[in-house]
């Protein structure tokens, strides 16, 4: 499935979702669903942010993935079982849900069960592409690469090979993707920032330079699709 395909399927599952289900509203720190829920839906959100992650015995987040307006999440449903993620809230969200069985049998009535499989499996290979970045780079290397996810995900291109990120996402939550303490991605910041990959700005959240990033981190394949 090349990437129009996906963008069409993905057009057609919004509408469908949001033809048949209800929009609810979530405040900011919200779970949606927590590790280890019976939860059977699948979600599309509307406006706002929403992050999904996952916790270590000793309570240390590891945050896997970020959601914004239009984005799908919560399809893991479609296997059954318990939740493995916590889906949190980032900022007051409105998102529609809809039961993954009537979900499952819609796309089977509507011959779309293929596509669905093509889609879910460009999912599980971004994760696996996550996965890598985690295993074969540096923590300094690790925020960059999530940094550069985060500008082809929800930036807007400026001039000069700038991307604004406008939604703000936390050192906290950065620390969650990177795998690291708050305090080293702070440290990265100011050293990204000194290099030219990161431009200091009050607004928007972040504005950073995606051709230096992906320089710096060596762009190959373990990311340059994410």
């Amino acid at each position: 499935m090349v990437s129009a395909e996906v963008a069409q399927f993905r057009d057609g599952l919004r509408t469908f979702i949001a033809r048949d289900s209800a929009s609810v509203r979530y405040t900011k720190r919200t779970n949606i669903y927590n590790c280890g829920d019976d939860d059977g839906n699948i979600y599309l959100i509307e406006s706002g942010q929403v992050k999904t992650q996952m916790y270590t015995r000793c309570g240390k987040e590891c945050v896997l993935s970020i959601f914004v307006a239009g984005d799908i999440f919560g399809e893991s449903s479609l296997l059954g079982g318990d939740r493995l993620e916590t889906a949190t809230v980032m900022r007051t969200s409105w998102v529609r849900r809809i039961p993954a069985a009537r979900f499952r049998a819609a796309m089977a009535d509507t011959g779309l069960m293929d596509d669905l499989i093509a889609y879910l499996t460009l999912r599980i290979a971004e994760q696996q592409r996550v996965i890598a970045t985690m295993v074969t780079m540096d923590s300094e290397q690790r925020l960059a690469a999530v940094l550069l996810r985060l500008s082809r995900k929800l930036g807007k291109r400026q001039a000069h090979n700038l991307v604004a990120i406008e939604d703000r996402i936390t050192q906290e939550e950065l620390s969650g993707m990177v795998g690291t303490t708050r305090s080293r991605v702070g440290y990265f910041l100011k050293r990204f920032r000194t290099a030219g990959m990161v431009v200091p700005a009050t607004e928007p959240f972040l504005l950073v330079n995606e051709e230096r990033l992906a320089e710096y981190v060596d762009e190959t394949d373990v990311i340059s699709n994410g």
